[in-house]
């Protein structure tokens, strides 16, 4: 199997692929960053800050959809070029924000922005396999997650930077030409056959061509494991991310710089769960896989139950770093799976279907958790999260020991 450093070495394609993903996904932290502090500054209201988060999720939710019936109808790597100057251009219109007293233009951009960014994430997911040859594909995945956990840490230590010495405009300008320059490395790509879906069809039905989309993944046992355990982990995800600053002001009264701690170790474990889940995979039989996931959710959900309670903030790291561990474990050889067994045709609808329900589920959660902080402690609302990972895993390994998923026949590729 194919190494990190040789799969960017010897493959043009995924060089330029991964080159835009870096730079571009380091230019969204720059945005979040700079908005929302922004938003504090010129209003300091938590209503405000909500109203963001929920304009950038929602959109993002609603678009996935179109996102996966587009790229199944339409060339991927257009749609994917035409997603980026979009959202460059919106992106550099937030500096519009700067002098406006009222939030409506933030909601409004931080809408548009989202809305558009299911095309470019989901068509990325789906190139993987055009882009990369079977003995490359696991490695080609394994680098793309990992590589998302990175940008997470650099960005938001870097947009910090930028957003204090550069300021707001700076910020925003420095987001949208990320953007441009994702959009000239998918440019560059290029394979003999184009970018457009085997047996893609010329005449677009939205509604129609997702709900076949949506009869293909009920009718392979392994892909609605995967979508439900999906969801099983939002459930908890998304409130464990409110947690995080909970944690951090409320039960270890550490502050700004607890919450950063919890969020850097958090970045860590999923640096050394990208790494372990590569490895594995590399390794593990189909039945392998299948058990790897059962342990990974049990030591997800463990850990975080076991963070919610442990008095020592040290200890509470090194938990929250296995938890993280065990979370990207699964992510990578669930992606692998994916990717290995799903036919062209269907790529987009079924990456764009499983990132729709992520985010559903997680913006559930994360209100689920706000209201609930109102009446009890993090550590209660912590360790119910935790016990949702943990049902998860067990529900995995039932349907695993029945024989419920098998392997779906022959690779797809």
């Amino acid at each position: 199997m194919t190494t990190l450093l040789a799969l960017l070495r010897q493959n043009r394609n995924y060089r330029y692929t991964w080159l835009g993903q870096v730079v571009s996904e380091i230019g969204d932290y720059f945005n979040n960053i700079a908005v929302f502090a922004l938003v504090m500054e010129k209003s300091g209201s938590g209503l405000v800050v909500s109203g963001v988060m929920l304009s950038r999720a929602i959109p993002a939710v609603l678009a996935g959809p179109f996102a996966g019936v587009f790229l199944d109808r339409f060339d991927r790597r257009r749609i994917m070029i035409a997603s980026d100057l979009i959202r460059a251009v919106v992106a550099l219109a937030f500096i519009l924000t700067i002098r406006q007293p009222r939030p409506w233009l933030l909601y409004l951009l931080s809408a548009a922005l989202m809305f558009v960014s299911p095309f470019f994430s989901s068509g990325r997911a789906a190139i993987l396999p055009t882009i990369a040859n079977p003995d490359e594909l696991h490695t080609a995945n394994s680098l793309t997650q990992t590589t998302q956990w990175a940008t997470l840490t650099a960005g938001t230590l870097g947009a910090g930077v930028c957003v204090a010495r550069l300021g707001y405009r700076g910020a925003f300008l420095l987001n949208s030409l990320s953007f441009v320059f994702s959009a000239w490395a998918i440019g560059r790509i290029a394979v003999p056959g184009g970018f457009r879906a085997s047996g893609a069809g010329h005449t677009v039905r939205p509604w129609r061509d997702y709900r076949a989309g949506l009869a293909y993944m009920r009718s392979v046992p392994l892909m609605m494991g995967i979508a439900l355990i999906s969801a099983g982990w939002a459930m908890g995800g998304g409130a464990a991310q409110i947690l995080f600053a909970l944690f951090g002001e409320q039960v270890f009264h550490r502050g700004a710089s607890g919450i950063g701690s919890i969020w850097g170790f958090a970045g860590i474990g999923l640096l050394l769960g990208g790494a372990t889940g590569h490895l594995a995979g590399r390794r593990v039989s189909f039945a392998g896989y299948k058990r790897a996931v059962t342990i990974s959710y049990l030591v997800h959900g463990a850990a975080y139950m076991l963070f919610s309670q442990v008095e020592s903030y040290a200890a509470a790291l090194l938990l929250m770093m296995l938890s993280r561990v065990g979370m990207a474990v699964t992510s990578v050889l669930n992606n692998s799976q994916l990717l290995r067994h799903t036919p062209d045709q269907f790529r987009g609808r079924v990456f764009a279907t499983m990132e729709t329900l992520r985010s559903s589920v997680m913006i559930v959660s994360m209100a689920a958790a706000g209201i609930a902080s109102q009446y009890a402690g993090p550590r209660t609302i912590g360790l119910a999260a935790g016990a949702l990972g943990t049902v998860t895993a067990v529900a995995w390994a039932w349907c695993d020991a029945s024989g419920r998923l098998p392997e779906p026949g022959g690779a797809a590729l």
